[in-house]
């Protein structure tokens, strides 16, 4: 059976440089991008200005997080935000979701829904995930708030090594390199601490669609994957648990959301949107 060809190159136009290392990798049986995966420079403009939103909405509720104050309140200061900036939340409807951002508190380990009754507590970590909609460009990103700014030392080791992996993760996308590099390293590092690596869960290409390919696994094998080329935009979220990688819904919430650790244990993730360029990754919103 003849497979067929996801990279095609432009009629009429003479081979690049990029044209020949795609179909290298193509003839050798990698899996590589579509084209419209490689954005323009215009288009990675238009993400640009989306992700100076995204990570101002973060920088906002930096500002105003504490103790005492409830996640209603967070999803209140990211609409205001794109109200006052001229942009789009994506998660608000998306799928059913009925909020515009996304906190998730101690053993939730992401999309946790907005509510009055959701109260910050000193010491608690929480993860504040927003995504941006601006002339119709996406940029997606999140951050982890420790409240109070003090927590146990097993909190605070969490939220460093789950950064820690993000960046981890970023210094191992390459050009011409493949998205499993990205989850090897970051399996290497959380070996370290025993730390579990959601496997249900995963980065993602954005940009054009708040949800596109690559699918960027964070517990993964070097050469396997998409192969990274320049001109793609994606996600790396490791979501990081201090004990199991298992997850699951939490039957209380009605909307069928909320992804929740096996062990109730604590998980972190931060997340950045980037481009791939001819030297490495570039942060669009953080």
């Amino acid at each position: 059976m003849i497979k067929k060809k996801r990279w095609h190159c432009i009629p009429g136009e003479p081979l690049t440089e990029m044209d020949k290392q795609v179909m290298y990798w193509e003839n050798k049986g990698k899996l590589v991008p579509t084209r419209n995966l490689i954005l323009t420079d215009e288009q990675i403009e238009g993400v640009r200005r989306s992700g100076v939103v995204n990570t101002g909405v973060l920088d906002e509720v930096a500002r105003q997080i504490h103790p005492g104050m409830n996640t209603q309140e967070i999803d209140d200061i990211c609409m205001q935000y794109c109200k006052d900036h001229n942009a789009i939340p994506a998660c608000l409807n998306y799928e059913g979701f009925p909020k515009s951002v996304c906190t998730s508190i101690n053993e939730v380990v992401c999309h946790g829904i907005p509510k009055e009754s959701d109260v910050l507590e000193e010491g608690d970590i929480v993860n504040v995930d927003f995504t941006t909609i601006v002339d119709g460009f996406y940029a997606d990103a999140s951050r982890m708030f420790i409240i109070g700014d003090k927590t146990t030392p097993e909190k605070e080791q969490l939220v460093r090594v789950a950064k820690e992996c993000l960046e981890i993760g970023m210094e191992a996308a390459k050009p011409y390199g493949f998205v499993g590099d990205i989850g090897h390293a970051i399996k290497k590092r959380c070996k370290k601490y025993h730390y579990g690596i959601v496997t249900d869960l995963c980065g993602h290409g954005v940009g054009l669609k708040f949800h596109e390919e690559p699918e960027v696994l964070h517990d993964s094998y070097r050469g396997t994957g998409m192969l990274l080329v320049p001109g793609m935009v994606f996600t790396i979220e490791p979501m990081i648990n201090m004990g199991s990688p298992k997850v699951f819904i939490d039957a209380d919430d009605e909307y069928g959301w909320e992804v929740i650790t096996e062990d109730e244990l604590p998980s972190a993730q931060w997340e950045h949107t980037l481009v791939m360029t001819e030297h490495g990754v570039e942060i669009l919103s953080y």
